[in-house]
């Protein structure tokens, strides 16, 4: 897929100069949700390892929380699994002015429900049959969709599982059901491609995004979803602030003193 991969590496310093005025931008969509009341959702989907959780972070990291969540929902219980298959993730959906990332979505049914047989062949045929219409709906409803499938090579993929293997801050992303998935990821590749070709659709498309380069991957993706969204200038309300009729005060404690600082020595 990329053959020049180890030639197109970005460093952190470089990275962080090309996100930044995208960092700018996406401040900027956040007030024009806020000012007009426009619903916004963006799903993550793609392989383990690819990088979903950066790729949010570039996105929402500098958001105000309290307007732009991010959704990551666990196996679903007894109960959920005896509900519609949509039906826990719509109480996650934006209301108004709200931006909502979805880590994984509903897809899974299509990806690793259906390799790893979580989910029958019957639910699986239903679930892209219904998945079409379910966000119609929504568009429909005048949410903003993006879906972003993120793609990375075996190779790429098995470093990054043996990284998180053996950096102790990183074990926790392993899991049995990742290590497991080591062995079908052709079975992956022929589940997307099936899911594409049900579900890339006019009012809800698919965009796919090479993140062999991690960093190069959440500057397409984020620059690509700053690309289509409407024009989303609104200039920030004014604030004024005048300047301190007095000298500013220091900190003074009474009843608590700050304990002691780190030792940086």
């Amino acid at each position: 897929m990329a053959e020049d991969k180890n030639d197109r590496k970005l460093g952190r310093k470089d990275y962080e100069k090309l996100l930044e005025p995208m960092l700018e931008e996406l401040v900027g969509m956040a007030r024009w949700a806020a000012s007009t009341g426009q619903r916004i959702v963006v799903l993550f989907e793609g392989r383990d390892t690819a990088g979903k959780g950066g790729a949010i972070k570039a996105v929402g990291g500098q958001l105000n929380p309290r307007q732009c969540r991010t959704v990551a929902l666990s196996a679903p219980s007894e109960r959920e699994q005896g509900q519609w298959y949509f039906q826990r993730y719509i109480e996650h959906l934006p209301s108004r002015g709200e931006i909502v990332l979805f880590d994984r979505s509903w897809y899974n049914r299509a990806g690793v429900e259906k390799v790893m047989g979580f989910a029958t062949a019957s639910e699986v045929k239903r679930f892209l049959k219904q998945v079409p219409v379910f966000e119609r709906m929504l568009v429909d409803d005048g949410i903003l969709l993006y879906k972003y499938w993120l793609s990375c090579d075996q190779e790429r993929q098995e470093e990054r599982l043996r990284e998180r293997l053996d950096d102790p801050l990183k074990r926790w992303k392993l899991s049995p059901i990742d290590v497991a998935a080591r062995e079908k990821y052709e079975d992956y590749t022929k589940a997307r491609e099936v899911m594409l070709k049900a579900t890339h659709k006019k009012h809800a498309p698919w965009t796919v995004v090479d993140f062999n380069d991690q960093r190069i991957g959440r500057l397409t993706l984020v620059r690509d979803l700053l690309d289509r969204l409407p024009d989303t200038k609104v200039d920030p309300q004014p604030i004024r602030m005048a300047r301190l009729d007095h000298a500013p005060y220091g900190e003074k404690f009474g009843v608590l003193k700050p304990i002691k600082p780190f030792d940086t020595e």
